[in-house]
């Protein structure tokens, strides 16, 4: 896989696919990308396979469909990519554009990560482990983009909004994610966790 100068992914194969979000803005001028947060989400809450999350990125959601529903009605959110549990990726927002995936949130004292963060969102829970398609995928992308990008720090959404979001959870494994990109990229600085 590799980023075009629009920054939208191309994928050798049939596991990717771009659905246009408009929720995203320009990201503030001379800003550098130098983060990766990663998210969970599920919709409905603990489900997966539907279309729920396509929908809410999308401003598609119908607020009839599921008793939840109404509760996130008129959100505006988006990420960059969503990776389902099966490891396919669906790209919402090109890299260069601001996704608004982080809300109001705080990384090494900078505020406002969405200026300077690129947001992957993995179909999960904080109740379910996560596959091992995603660990691959989630990998795979993480590599290609710091390839492109000078990423220097990866974290959780519960990192930059503590307090405020948990994901991706306790079924996230930050062990086997660091393990896997250290395998081929041992000098770089991951991020604060020990």
């Amino acid at each position: 896989m590799k980023i075009d100068s629009g920054g939208r992914l191309h994928h050798s194969d049939d596991g990717f696919q771009f659905i246009p979000s408009p929720n995203y803005d320009d990201r503030p001028e001379g800003v550098e990308i130098t983060l990766l947060v990663i998210h969970s989400i599920s919709l409905p809450p603990g489900e997966f396979e539907g279309n729920g999350i396509i929908d809410l990125f999308t401003n598609q959601l119908n607020q009839q469909a599921h008793s939840y529903y109404a509760t996130i009605a008129g959100l505006k959110v988006s990420s960059h990519f969503l990776i389902r549990r099966d490891g396919e990726i669906i790209q919402f927002v090109p890299c260069q554009r601001r996704a608004w995936h982080a809300g109001v949130s705080n990384w090494n004292n900078k505020e406002r990560c969405n200026d300077f963060s690129l947001g992957i969102e993995l179909e999960g829970s904080d109740t379910t482990p996560f596959t091992d398609a995603q660990y691959s995928t989630l990998t795979a992308l993480t590599q290609c983009l710091r390839k492109h990008y000078p990423i220097t720090d990866i974290a959780g959404h519960a990192d930059i909004a503590p307090g405020r979001k948990t994901d991706p959870g306790p079924y996230f494994d930050w062990a086997r994610y660091r393990s896997s990109l250290q395998k081929q990229h041992r000098d770089q600085i991951f991020d604060r966790r020990e």
